[in-house]
Formats: C-alpha cells, structure tokens, sequence
C-alpha cells in the first residue's frame, strides 16, 4: 500500500515537459511554473500564434510585448501586435523565425510587459521545437 502511494504522489505531480503534437495543429505546449506556453502553427493561413497564460492575474496593459532570450544565443524580440484578454496574451505572425531560434537555442524566455516580467524554463525544449519546425501538415 506504501508503493501505491507514492505512485499515486507522482502521478499528481503537473508535467513539465514540452510536448509536441500534430492535432488539430503543429502545436508545442509547456505548462512552466508561472504561465501555461503555447505555441501553433495553421500551415492553411499560413500563420503562427504564441498563447501565453498566466496561472493567476491578468496580463497588465502595454503597448510593446518582449520576449527576452536568456542563454547561448541569447536575443530579445519585441511586438504592437499582441492582444491581451485578461490571463492570456497572444501573438500571431507569418513569420516565427526568431521565437523559434530563441526558444530552442537558449536557457531561459522572459515575457515582458509594463513592469511585469514572468519567465519560464527551456530546459528539454529543444527537440519539441525542432520536431515543430520540421510539421507539415497538409493544407485543407
């Protein structure tokens, strides 16, 4: 009965992992301590969308979205053009070159708006972006 507990304590444990899947989208998620990181792609637009959801609060108002790199590649990448609905701010683009870059390549993201700065791990990131850089899904 011991051992069943303990399994039991794992199981309840959140994954941290990043997670690569194809349905509906080509889509990376990861679950971070401070928000829930989102990240697809609609090969039919073509378009990229990063959703970023905060575990508690709201997304203060700004007019300039960063995402600030930490690591061996380290950049910072900044938009007008997210919106912000509360806990959730999102960002689409045609492009993601650099998001993609920034998310594999490093250590650390920072997301910054206002004063408000919430990071969130890229460890084991790498290979759910590559296998996300390499979804080709048929255009319907």
């Amino acid at each position: 009965m011991k051992h069943l507990s303990i399994i039991f304590l794992f199981a309840a444990t959140p994954s941290w992992a990043w997670e690569f899947s194809t349905t509906p989208l080509c889509t990376v998620s990861h679950a971070g301590a401070d928000m829930m990181v989102e990240m697809t792609y609609d090969p039919g637009l073509p378009e990229y969308a990063l959703i970023l959801t905060l575990d508690r609060g709201s997304w203060p108002d700004g007019a300039v979205f960063s995402l600030r790199f930490e690591g061996a590649s380290g950049l910072t990448i900044s938009t007008t053009q997210h919106v912000i609905d509360g806990a959730r701010l999102t960002v689409r683009d045609s492009g993601f070159g650099n998001v993609l870059n920034g998310l594999q390549f490093n250590s650390t993201a920072v997301a910054i708006i206002g004063s408000s700065e919430v990071a969130v791990s890229l460890e084991d990131a790498a290979p759910s972006i590559e296998a996300f850089r390499d979804c080709d899904l048929p255009v319907a």
